[in-house]
């Protein structure tokens, strides 16, 4: 919201500085964002007069001017190329040393064609101040010499931009502004009063509403009004605050709009067809504002319609069909009072930004609707004269809201509440200042009268209950939230005009002695597992939970619930069954460009998954292409080991013992049968999947060679318990490793030998890890042989040559008992 001095003086009788003002601005809660003065930029020009003008002798386009232009500029030459230029003629003139800000130069002194130029007469367009220019600005002849040119043109004029919270629809006015200063000690409120204008002839126009969005709304009609230019006042007070000028009518009401925060409308009469117009629903139909914009209606936009239809979009925007112009001789002036909530869904939806929607959606003063009827047909008879119709019942519709509420305020709230030591009569006073009334008054409190301008008090509005609440209970309770919520109101208006600054800061009391955790626990998973991911050589990717169909079809069946309807993009229709699929098409993007040579052939992402039953949470990682050349290793292609290898340091990372796990032969459809496996936590529980991709899936997104994935579910994977961890028992003693070869046959697992291994000794094996896989030679068709490295660690003693050799048998005894393996002879 801008103001300028000049107009907020129209409100408040005032002899505090600029300064002052704002300072009080920002302390009541207006906060201020700018202030910006014209004559700022117009140091330097004052007014003169061209005492002598004749024809430079070398150029027949410049002129060699005598200007006086006052102290210091009594008789200067200046050399000048505008057609106009004459003896005689009252003129803005640059002394040297003068920043032109529309021709963006610095006048020096100088010699133009062989004759000394010491200055610049000026256009008004020159000088930031117009558009057009025909040669330099013409002044009155009464117009003084030597004075500063902002001064003269009444320039000197700040003016402050405040910002505006969506609870202060009255700050949207100067009125309101002034109002609020004088309460906060800044000058004096003048009286506001305007007259009933009683009317020549009865309204041959009616009005009718049938739409709620509309409780009441009032016209007149003025005919034989002459419309035109606005005089220079009007134009300067809205120039200044950012509005066109655009013609008499018009600017009567953008300068209505901005003074009182009354919105109004003009209707060319002649332009209206038949004899009522209607406030009602629109129907599917386009409608051309005044803008020049087309905009598709819809049932629940609020329109205003004559025999022709729709005229206006109610409370935000005119139609063009029906707009005002110079020809305009009868118009029909529409003050109206529309719901807040429907203005600022129809505009947010149409994308109209007008200064209409932004007062009528943060509510506007419902006692000033026939007011500013009045108001506004005074300004229209004064400038382009005409004569008004009478306000009766035909050009009024609705009923005007009962407007007039009350709001109570405990004394001691301010101290137990507001935090400071304000007296009853400082309370009192301060909301009077602000027009609350005082209807009763008490030691201990006191109940206001809430003005009509204050939409944002005691408007009774209360969120939403529980349906199942028992209704007198529901009452109740919205009684006193109703209560409760009106006496904040009025402490908050104490507390600024008394000054937010001088209200002292009180810590919030704390919940707990140790704050909660800054993370939750899915969060601090989600960042370990990134950190592991990124120290095996994967790269972070983050990509869409919608991928095309036919690449998420390669993936499973896709459940009609998680087609989209309406994608972002037309091959972006499908929530994504994996993460795979976005890294697949990254990784098969990058390969290539021949970006899977230098170990960049691994991506990862943690990210949703869907599927019929929700959204789960998932950690997928993808390797394909060459990894890195090092001395001694040639580069080599990634294998479903790669892939396992980075499941598990997930896994383990997470807590999950590697004992506890056990593989299966049954990943999914689009990993490669006897290349794959799923890794599970006892019989049920699957915690992750893993193996090199199907050919056919691999082709189908682009990708060659072999390409490995993994993916862990991670809401699968079980919180780790929190146990109270005692000092670990470290032994002095060596570890001892013994190495065993057993023939297993072709249906003998791998994890149950090496299960079987773990569980014959469980004080002394400490390790069991796999190192050698061997098929052929002297063994049996079908059968593998399997090296597996024991390490026995002792406690107390280190072990004798015949306990090493009995524990070597029950690792013998435990594999053949499980698994029938045999050692190796």
């Amino acid at each position: 919201m801008k103001f300028s001095l000049s107009w907020l003086r129209e409100h408040l009788d005032f002899t505090a500085s600029v300064e002052d003002i704002c300072a009080r601005l920002n302390v009541i809660g207006l906060e201020v964002e700018g202030v910006e003065n014209p004559a700022d930029s117009l140091v330097g020009f004052r007014t003169a007069k061209i005492v002598e003008a004749h024809r430079h002798p070398d150029a027949d386009r410049l002129q060699v001017c005598r200007v006086a232009a006052g102290g210091g500029f009594e008789d200067v030459q200046v050399v000048c190329g505008a057609p106009n230029a004459r003896a005689g003629l009252h003129v803005i003139f640059a002394t040297p040393g003068t920043y032109v800000p529309g021709l963006d130069i610095t006048i020096k002194k100088g010699k133009i064609r062989g004759q000394d130029s010491n200055g610049m007469l000026c256009s008004l367009k020159e000088l930031g101040l117009g558009e057009e220019s025909n040669g330099i600005a013409e002044l009155s002849e009464a117009a003084p010499i030597g004075e500063s040119y902002a001064a003269y043109a009444e320039l000197d004029d700040p003016v402050i931009e405040i910002a505006i919270t969506p609870n202060r629809g009255d700050a949207l006015s100067i009125r309101g502004i002034a109002r609020d200063l004088a309460a906060a000690g800044i000058g004096r409120l003048k009286p506001w009063l305007t007259e009933a204008v009683e009317g020549d002839f009865p309204s041959p126009l009616a009005w009718k509403t049938e739409h709620p969005a509309c409780p009441y709304i009032v016209g007149r009609v003025i005919r034989n009004v002459k419309n035109g230019p606005s005089p220079d006042w009007l134009r300067r007070r809205l120039e200044a605050v950012g509005v066109k000028p655009i013609s008499a009518l018009v600017d009567v009401t953008n300068y209505l709009t901005y003074d009182l925060g009354r919105p109004l409308h003009v209707f060319d009469l002649a332009k209206l067809k038949g004899d009522t117009l209607t406030v009602t629903h629109a129907a599917r139909e386009t409608f051309t504002g005044l803008d020049g914009r087309e905009y598709v209606l819809g049932t629940e936009d609020m329109v205003i319609v004559d025999e022709a239809g729709v005229q206006s979009l109610a409370g935000l925007i005119g139609g063009e069909s029906s707009g005002v112009d110079e020809n305009t001789t009868d118009v029909f002036v529409e003050s109206a009072l529309f719901d807040a909530v429907r203005i600022a869904l129809t505009g947010r939806r149409l994308a109209i930004h007008t200064d209409a929607r932004q007062r009528f959606e943060r509510g506007i003063d419902p006692a000033q609707v026939l007011n500013g009827l009045e108001a506004a047909t005074i300004m229209i008879r004064d400038l382009c004269g005409g004569e008004v119709s009478e306000i009766t019942e035909i050009t009024e519709a609705g009923i005007l809201p009962d407007w007039k509420r009350t709001a109570t305020l405990r004394f001691e709230r301010l101290k137990t509440l507001g935090g400071v030591d304000l007296t009853a009569e400082d309370a009192v006073r301060s909301l009077e200042h602000l027009g609350f009334e005082v209807t009763e008054q008490t030691a201990d409190a006191a109940t206001f009268l809430v003005p009509s301008w204050r939409n944002d008090i005691a408007s009774g509005q209360v969120l939403a209950q529980a349906p199942t609440l028992n209704a007198d209970v529901a009452a109740k309770a919205a009684g006193h939230v109703q209560a409760m919520e009106a006496e904040c109101d009025l402490l908050e208006e104490v507390l600024r005009l008394y000054g937010l600054d001088n209200v002292p800061a009180v810590a919030l009391p704390q919940a707990t002695v140790v704050p909660a955790p800054a993370v939750t626990s899915l969060q601090a998973r989600a960042a370990l597992l990134r950190r592991i991911c990124a120290a095996r050589g994967l790269t972070e990717t983050v990509g869409f939970s919608f991928v095309a169909q036919d690449d998420a079809a390669l993936f499973g069946e896709l459940p009609e619930t998680q087609h989209l309807l309406n994608p972002i993009a037309t091959d972006l229709d499908q929530l994504r069954p994996t993460p795979l699929v976005n890294l697949a098409r990254a990784l098969s993007r990058n390969l290539a460009r021949g970006l899977g040579v230098s170990g960049e052939g691994a991506l990862f992402e943690v990210g949703p998954s869907f599927d019929a039953t929700g959204q789960h949470l998932r950690l997928a990682g993808l390797r394909a292409g060459l990894t890195t050349r090092e001395p001694g290793v040639a580069a080599h292609e990634a294998s479903l080991w790669d892939a396992k290898a980075d499941l598990l340091a997930a896994l383990v990372a997470l807590g999950v013992p590697e004992a506890a796990l056990s593989v299966t032969a049954d990943a999914p459809g689009f990993y490669h049968p006897g290349r794959s496996g799923q890794v599970r936590q006892g019989p049920k529980t699957v915690l992750g999947t893993f193996g090199e991709l199907h050919p056919r899936v691999a082709r189908a997104l682009g990708l060659s060679g072999t390409v490995v994935a993994f993916e862990v579910y991670l809401d699968q994977v079980p919180q780790p318990k929190v146990k109270r961890k005692s000092a670990p028992v470290l032994s002095s003693l060596q570890p001892v490793r013994r190495d065993f070869a057993f023939v297993a046959g072709p249906d003998v697992e791998i994890q149950a030998v090496l299960k079987a291994v773990r569980m014959a000794d469980r004080n002394l094996v400490q390790d069991v890890r796999l190192f050698d896989v061997f098929e052929g030679g002297s063994l049996p068709e079908g059968h593998r042989s399997l090296g597996v490295e024991v390490v026995l660690q002792p406690q107390g003693e280190s072990l004798t040559d015949t306990q090493l050799e009995a524990v070597s048998k029950s690792v013998e005894a435990a594999v053949l008992k499980a698994t029938g393996a045999v050692l190796r002879r």
